[in-house]
């Protein structure tokens, strides 16, 4: 898990420092496709050169979120997270050291009546299909139950008493590590982003808004990843990787944590 935690600090302060020049940025809207914009996501649909690291900025205002593109992928989802207002996104290529060109560029304009409605989507780092493995597990999990406080209850206690946590990944994540839902449950294996991203995606597929958010807790030592869900018209704090723990140490377990314990750096 320490070595994830220093591969996501790393990668912000790699892009924090890096070099990117426009020159070479070229207009165009094949490659960004804006069909989920009412829902608050756009598509990437780019051939990734061999060998060229290939990334994704999303900007708004001073805020920047950045992603790696994914070598053979045909197409990838992002979210617009940081509410409505106009987005720059840009497609980017490394060029050598920390320096990256701008290949593409767009800009595109959020406008949503319900802004919580963004966390309901399947993106890359949270993907899920309808018919996948962890959607219907989250929908024969939930049969019958009538609030959504139950439902939540229901996902978060399947969750912690079935997947473990996964110390040999968390010694040697990949860079490019992403979750893998359906093979967290085949697995029952996960890191702390493996339980955060599996969570969101089973309760947005009952459609529960639901964020991963990446940041510092004061339950853990590491940077870490937990959820906040949409509630009773409000976010609530849940954390099943610290929760997972505490059972299996047989120690009390409570649904909604204190969010005062949590400092969110980014939210997906």
């Amino acid at each position: 898990m320490r070595k994830f935690i220093l591969l996501v600090v790393s990668a912000f302060l790699l892009f924090a420092a890096m070099n990117v020049s426009a020159a070479s940025a070229a207009s165009g809207s094949e490659w960004l496709n804006q069909a989920g914009l009412a829902e608050g996501i756009v598509s990437v649909k780019y051939a990734v050169k061999a060998k060229v690291k290939t990334k994704l900025m999303i900007a708004k205002g001073s805020e920047k979120y950045t992603y790696n593109l994914t070598a053979g992928k045909k197409e990838e989802f992002f979210p617009l997270q940081l509410g409505n207002g106009e987005y720059t996104v840009s497609l980017l290529e490394h060029v050598s050291g920390t320096k990256y060109k701008v290949v593409k560029k767009e800009t595109v304009k959020l406008n949503m009546k319900e802004n919580q409605k963004v966390f309901l989507n399947s993106v890359q780092n949270i993907a899920w299909t309808s018919s996948g493995v962890a959607a219907v597990k989250a929908k024969e999990l939930t049969k019958g139950l009538k609030t959504d406080t139950e439902k939540i209850k229901a996902i978060h206690d399947y969750i912690i008493t079935n997947i473990k946590y996964d110390d040999q990944l968390a010694a040697k994540v990949p860079d490019d590590y992403l979750p893998n839902i359906d093979n967290t449950l085949k697995t029952k294996k996960a890191i702390c982003y493996g339980y955060a991203s599996l969570f969101a995606a089973m309760l947005r597929s009952i459609n529960i808004p639901t964020k991963l958010v990446m940041g510092e807790s004061a339950y853990v030592e590491v940077y870490h990843a937990w959820n906040e869900v949409w509630l009773n018209g409000k976010w609530i704090t849940v954390d099943t990787t610290v929760d997972a723990g505490l059972k299996k140490s047989k120690k009390k377990v409570e649904l909604i944590k204190d969010s005062a314990k949590y400092t969110p750096n980014r939210q997906y």
